[in-house]
């Protein structure tokens, strides 16, 4: 459950906290007052998608802080190498900063948006003032359908079955071509293939041949430095090398060293220079004699050179790609000569996977037609529990609507449908519910799903819209009980909703120096009758409607002892 929400500089609310209970926590004010802002920051703390737009004017960056409590996150906290904290409490944070950068904490640990988002999913389920219109897609129904058969795992093993179907299936279709485009493919491939195999490419041949044609350009001023360098240290007619030289001078100093023990190891240094520099005269032959060419070796080079600029532009941009370019061209054409072969064994290997997808999507479908009995029943309880007893529910099955009648997610089409009063046929939700009616499911699909799904606290905004009177009770009622077992945070305007709270928020406007602030402020006994008396008599809080607000309160105190009692039973 949450704890703790430090909320600064998000909308109008220049620092605010709020410290939740368990049970039933109510937040109330008037309209415009912020309410909504505290549902902003729980969305922006667990990884939902925030803007700029969030952060109060004037100011650099808006941060949210929660706390959270329970064992939920301790295996997201392994997983994700984050060390828990000593009492077991789980610290979220989030900056976001003018220039739409968000900074995001775990336990002082930075994690990405996407990690946040994971662990938020685990803590915190939240109905926003427009999940109840997800109602009128009907696409989502049987994703809440699935949630409460729970068979994530069943729908993940048959995604990855009708995946690899998918896949195999797309291998088969590329192979299957009319005899005529295929034989046209195989000409354009042949060429290519016999183009690069007789060009006999070798890596690094192009680098090698430019050099020496760089070489060969310049051997005339080369041979020219090359046979004066070669001249002095080997000698020539006229006179004696430097290596000549420098073998007659390290014989003089070892004569010398003898009487000059200053000079010892001197013949000796010199007489590996003379080997050094002799060295050096071998490499300037060696240079030298690869110089000599023929007169078409040039020619030759350019006409290399030529083939294989024109090759690389063609089909790469090295010997290593014209290469590769090679051996894949080589393998399709194989495969076009096997093809016939190929698509036989490939279409074994499609009709096993479609096959072996329809099972899994025929035991999903029967899941799904047993877990929606199950619904139906829950959801008509819940529903008259709500002041709508004579509403019909009923989940409608339908084939997928594709060539094989498979999809993504198995066999079936689901589609909720409902009659919202005795005598009324049944039909679309969207074209049935009235608002009031819209809220009322949400809410009794909210309260069924959340039996399984192990999440502590469920977050309503106004799930009370269009809802009044009688009705407005139930929903009350109905909240009261779900937080018997879970953490619930609700936005409302209802009083008798607000009587039903374990913890009650006021959520207030004001304005001081030209500036809007917002605050939450935690109600004690008294404080609750007079927020109720408004809610009941807006402005016009008199001694009748806090009386009535009181009566409210005894009510609702009298509802949940009835139930704690129940529950003890």
């Amino acid at each position: 459950m949450i704890k703790l929400l430090h909320i600064e500089n998000i909308a109008v609310v220049e620092k605010a906290d709020a410290a939740f209970g368990p049970g039933l926590n109510v937040l109330t004010g008037e309209t415009g007052a912020g309410k909504s802002i505290v549902i902003d920051a729980l969305t922006a703390v667990t990884g939902g998608r925030v803007t700029r737009d969030l952060i109060r004017t004037g100011a650099d960056s808006a941060v949210v802080t929660a706390v959270f409590s329970g064992d939920r996150a301790s295996e997201w906290l392994r997983e994700n190498d984050i060390e828990p904290d000593d009492g077991g409490d789980v610290f979220i944070q989030r900056k976001i900063t003018a220039d739409g950068k968000t900074v995001c904490r775990v336990n002082g640990v930075p994690v990405s948006v996407g990690q946040l988002r994971q662990l938020g999913d685990l803590l915190l389920d939240i109905h926003g003032q427009n999940d109840g219109r997800k109602l009128l897609d009907e696409s989502s129904h049987r994703a809440y359908l699935d949630s409460f058969a729970g068979l994530g795992e069943e729908i993940a093993g048959y995604a990855a079955m009708f995946s690899a179907l998918r896949d195999k299936q797309a291998e088969m279709d590329a192979l299957v071509m009319d005899e005529g485009e295929k034989a046209r493919r195989a000409d354009t491939l042949t060429f290519q293939l016999e183009e690069l195999e007789r060009a006999q490419i070798q890596p690094g041949e192009y680098e090698e041949k430019s050099q020496r044609r760089a070489l060969l350009k310049n051997a005339a001023r080369l041979t020219q430095s090359l046979a004066g360098a070669l001249e002095a240290l080997s000698g020539g007619d006229a006179a004696f090398g430097a290596v000549s030289l420098l073998r007659d001078a390290a014989d003089f100093v070892r004569d010398a060293e003898e009487f000059a023990e200053s000079l010892t190891g001197a013949g000796e240094r010199l007489r590996s220079l003379a080997f050094d520099a002799e060295d050096v005269a071998e490499q300037i032959r060696d240079v030298l004699a690869s110089l000599e060419f023929s007169p078409d070796e040039m020619d030759r080079l350019d006409a290399r050179l030529d083939q294989l600029r024109r090759l690389m532009k063609k089909y790469g941009g090295s010997e290593e790609e014209l290469i590769a370019y090679r051996e894949k061209i080589r393998a399709e054409l194989e495969a076009i000569e096997t093809s016939d072969l190929r698509v036989e064994k490939l279409a074994a290997e499609v009709e096993a996977l479609r096959k072996a997808a329809w099972e899994k999507a025929r035991a999903l479908s029967d899941k799904r037609r047993e877990a929606a009995k199950r619904l139906e029943a829950r959801i008509r309880e819940e529903l008259n529990d709500l002041s709508m007893p004579g509403v019909q529910f009923q989940v409608q099955f339908s084939p997928v609507r594709t060539e094989e009648g498979l999809n993504a997610f198995g066999c079936d089409e689901v589609r909720f449908l409902m009659s919202a009063n005795a005598g009324q046929a049944l039909g679309r939700i969207s074209q049935i519910a009235s608002g009031g009616e819209l809220s009322r499911i949400m809410l009794a699909l909210k309260n069924v799903l959340s039996e399984n799904d192990g999440i502590d606290t469920l977050v309503f905004d106004e799930i009370d819209a269009g809802v009044s009177g009688i009705a407005a009770q139930r929903v009350a009622e109905k909240l009261a009980a779900l937080s018997g077992r879970r953490q619930v945070l609700c936005v409302t305007h209802l009083p008798q909703i607000a009587a039903m709270a374990d913890t009650h928020f006021e959520i207030k406007k004001d304005t001081h120096d030209g500036r809007t602030y917002t605050s939450v402020r935690l109600l004690d006994g008294e404080g609750r009758r007079g927020e109720i008396a408004r809610l009941i008599g807006g402005e016009n809080v008199t001694i009748t409607t806090l009386a009535s607000a009181g009566e409210q309160l005894e009510a609702a105190e009298r509802f949940k002892t009835a139930l704690r009692k129940q529950k003890n039973t």
